[in-house]
């Protein structure tokens, strides 16, 4: 049966370092994307601040790339409104279901999260306003050691719900970065989906 998590009663996270997740996931038969707050450092080229955990975006798709990634670790899909259960092998997940947990062993700490997101045809779809799209081609980066990454735009929209301290950062960071097409379709998709905004200000400038 499904189990609430319990902070720590599901275990501890210890986030895996960025070079194990680019070995396991540069043999996935699909494209993927480092995401989250080292996203955000890669866009940069620094370390902006401590991370909790590290992600790894998938399309919805291709989701079972992750289980060729990751064979033989334990992994839990996280159903809403906050439960964590096995993901079984081949199962193909709903579209409610958005994260997965991963860790190598049930007796070992949770290393990398798996999201997952929506596309039609060769479309990214927002999984938060499917108004908010962008083409498939232009939904990444790849940093100067060949890592595919979030682009810092896209991450930056996910995390304008509701930021945190730590959003604010890397909001801090990567802005200065945004060429003015980045800043106008954050800024646009920022809008759409939340409506009036403290960072708007900052990115119309």
């Amino acid at each position: 049966m499904p189990r609430k998590p319990v902070p720590g009663a599901l275990g501890p996270w210890d986030p895996a370092p960025l070079s194990e997740v680019v070995d396991r996931f540069s043999v996935a038969a699909a494209p993927w994307w480092v995401a989250g707050g080292f996203a955000i450092e890669l866009a940069v080229g620094h370390p902006v601040r401590a991370h909790g955990d590290i992600d790894v975006l998938l399309l919805r798709r291709d989701q079972l790339a992750a289980q060729r990634a990751l064979s033989g670790w334990d992994l839990w899909a996280a159903d809403p409104p906050g439960t964590l259960r096995p993901w079984a092998a081949g199962e193909e997940l709903p579209p409610g279901v958005h994260d997965v947990w991963c860790r190598p062993a049930p007796d070992q700490p949770w290393r990398i999260q798996v999201m997952l997101d929506e596309s039609q045809g060769h479309q990214w779809v927002s999984r938060r306003d499917t108004r908010v799209r962008r083409p498939l081609g232009a939904l990444g980066l790849t940093s100067a050691d060949g890592v595919p990454f979030l682009a810092p735009e896209v991450q930056l929209y996910y995390k304008a719900k509701g930021p945190r301290p730590k959003d604010e950062r890397d909001f801090d960071a990567v802005l200065p970065l945004l060429r003015e097409p980045q800043r106008r379709w954050l800024a646009d998709a920022i809008t759409l989906t939340y409506g009036v905004h403290p960072w708007l200000g900052r990115l119309l400038r």
